[in-house]
């Protein structure tokens, strides 16, 4: 592990920013706490919003955390794809008695003043998904004292990183739930996606930058694995989203392991960006005919999905989950963070006797 990456945790473990609610104060705290890094998710947030789980979260830890930021996107949906496929939603509208969202809400999701925000009010670690920021502005992060990644989804994507200045790169494999974090949505290329560990074995031959393995990680041998493979740290989402600090709805946690849910797929059906959940009724429904259109169609559905949550529908709900979701456990965080460490622990040593390992 690098040394910036030492100092910042005491286990190469880092929490995932999972975005809509479920990254609070409580469970980056938890996180940061145990020796791991903790992540708030600034996506979808006001940059005041973000400001203010910034100071709670300052509250409750003083160890290292970070936030995530998500990179504007370029206008390249087509209008009347986001127009026919909204009046494909508009019997989920009525069935929820609601309305659909305006896709035209906007598409830079604040990102400029949730910078300046950060620049003003340094926090030690800052992570970008969905491109790379532009080299400046990785520099005016690093002045500040600010410890930058960015999420790469190929090798290609990894030199991008590499080359406009981040400090470390966050590998996505293809297993991972939620936004896949590739720079640039092509339709082209959905389910082109690869797994981690030849991910990170590609990346590590490909840059220079400490390696953060992202994607499907459940247990501490997963983590040795993506260690062994050449990371430098694990970055794990649903293995928290399970946890009482989490900030999911206990609907979407209870659907981790309900039998119901017995699989994960790639789908477009609630953002228009290819994102992992669980196959529920409106994946199945909807998924084939959902444009490539982020963030329009995440704005057209948002209605949808919160009436589907408040309802405690899970049939209707965007829920996301990697590769490994059956393996969740209803552990706090910060002793998830413990049994993780132990579990890499005893697989490191029996990788380096020659012993199977747990």
């Amino acid at each position: 592990m690098s040394s910036a990456l030492t100092d910042l945790l005491r286990h190469p473990i880092v929490q995932a920013p999972m975005a809509g609610g479920v990254s609070v104060p409580q469970l980056a705290a938890a996180v940061s706490e145990a020796g791991g890094l903790g992540f708030l998710a600034a996506g979808y947030k006001t940059a005041d919003g973000m400001y203010q789980e910034i100071k709670q979260l300052r509250g409750l830890t003083a160890a290292p955390f970070g936030v995530n930021l998500f990179l504007p996107q370029p206008e390249y949906a087509d209008p009347a794809a986001v127009e026919v496929y909204a009046s494909q939603l508009a019997g989920e509208a009525a069935w929820y008695e609601t309305e659909l969202g305006d896709p035209e809400s906007g598409r830079d999701d604040g990102y400029d003043a949730k910078l300046a925000v950060l620049l003003d009010n340094p926090v030690p670690v800052v992570s970008f998904h969905f491109g790379v920021p532009a080299p400046d502005v990785l520099d005016s992060l690093r002045r500040a004292g600010t410890f930058t990644l960015a999420a790469a989804t190929t090798a290609e994507e990894a030199l991008a990183v590499q080359d406009a200045g981040a400090d470390a790169v966050i590998v996505q494999g293809v297993e991972a739930g939620g936004h896949q974090g590739t720079h640039r949505d092509i339709a082209e290329n959905d389910g082109a996606g690869i797994g981690l560990l030849s991910l990170v074995a590609q990346v590590r031959e490909a840059v220079r930058i400490p390696v953060v393995a992202a994607g499907g990680l459940m247990r501490g041998s997963q983590i040795a694995a993506a260690l062994a493979a050449g990371a430098s740290a694990a970055q794990l989402g649903t293995a928290f989203l399970a946890t009482p600090e989490s900030g999911a709805n206990r609907v979407h946690k209870q659907a981790l392991t309900d039998p119901r849910f017995v699989r994960t797929e790639l789908t477009r059906a609630f953002s228009g960006r290819p994102a992992r959940g669980l196959v529920n009724r409106f994946m199945r429904e909807h998924g084939p005919y959902a444009p490539a259109a982020y963030p329009e169609i995440h704005h057209l559905t948002s209605p949808l999905r919160k009436a589907a949550a408040k309802a405690g529908d899970a049939q209707g709900m965007a829920l996301w989950a990697g590769q490994g979701h059956r393996l969740a456990r209803e552990l706090p965080a910060g002793q998830l963070v413990e049994v993780l460490a132990a579990e890499l622990r005893a697989a490191t040593t029996g990788l380096s006797t020659g012993g199977a390992g747990r």
